[in-house]
């Protein structure tokens, strides 16, 4: 089981060239093909960023020779003019959280309508992240969601590889999730995955978000796996409704799956 399309958006950011360093290393390591999709703005042509926006289809050919790796490059009067269409062909995108300034280089769509409208998962950097390694210790955020599920199951191809997976859940009782969370322990372990549960009960005193980033696995992870924009009511999960704050947090990559 492998990821065989990737695709990353690009722009004239400093943070760009370590999505496309990440980008590279996983295609490598799941044999896959590359796409790059210039995701700029209009503004990121103009005045001080023009150059480096200018530069992006150069340097992503430039990253792609040099690991040999098969790619292809779409512009970004190309990804407009399609659309999404480009991100319903690929098995994993990955997208920068953009702020401050980049905020503005960045197409307003990216990350969260892109997610949305794509139906791909997608692999969202922290601003100012930095090369690490990313899906060695995965945290599993599970609420036993449609979402969350197919989250699940479009990480497989990391957390089969990973040395550490955690089983997460926040509910009002200790035991209103072990159940679900021991069948989703059972259904890894028959992909050679061996998962742990951390169960947290909701005292009224802090948010899913918050218990999920006081976890000490959570704070050892390099990776985060979750539903994303769901409403489902099955269990007492507050997951659902925090998908943008869990997506913007600044510490950790999230792979999120609508």
């Amino acid at each position: 089981m492998a990821y065989k399309d990737i695709m990353v958006y690009l722009d004239p950011t400093d943070d760009a060239r370590d999505r496309l360093r990440l980008a590279v290393a996983m295609a490598l390591a799941h044999g896959a093909r590359l796409i790059g999709v210039d995701a700029s703005s209009d503004a990121a042509f103009l005045g001080a960023w023009g150059e480096k926006a200018l530069r992006i289809a150069e340097d992503f050919e430039a990253g792609v020779k040099a690991a040999g790796l098969v790619g292809r490059f779409v512009g970004a009067e190309a990804a407009l003019a399609v659309g999404g269409e480009y991100s319903h062909c690929v098995d994993l995108i990955i997208a920068p959280r953009p702020e401050g300034e980049a905020r503005r280089l960045i197409r307003s769509e990216i990350p969260d309508g892109a997610l949305i409208a794509s139906g791909a998962p997608m692999l969202v950097l922290p601003q100012d992240w930095r090369p690490a390694p990313v899906g060695e210790n995965i945290v599993i955020a599970w609420n036993a969601s449609r979402e969350a599920t197919h989250a699940v199951h479009d990480a497989m191809p990391l957390l089969v590889k990973a040395k550490k997976v955690i089983i997460f859940t926040f509910s009002a009782r200790g035991s209103a999730m072990r159940a679900a969370s021991e069948m989703l322990a059972d259904h890894l372990q028959r992909h050679g995955v061996a998962a742990q549960i951390s169960d947290w009960i909701d005292t009224g005193e802090i948010s899913a978000l918050e218990a999920l980033f006081a976890s000490l696995d959570t704070q050892d992870a390099d990776l985060i796996v979750a539903g994303a924009f769901g409403h489902s009511r099955l269990f007492e999960s507050l997951f659902g409704g925090v998908s943008l704050d869990l997506m913007r947090q600044p510490t950790a990559p999230i792979l999120m799956s609508h």
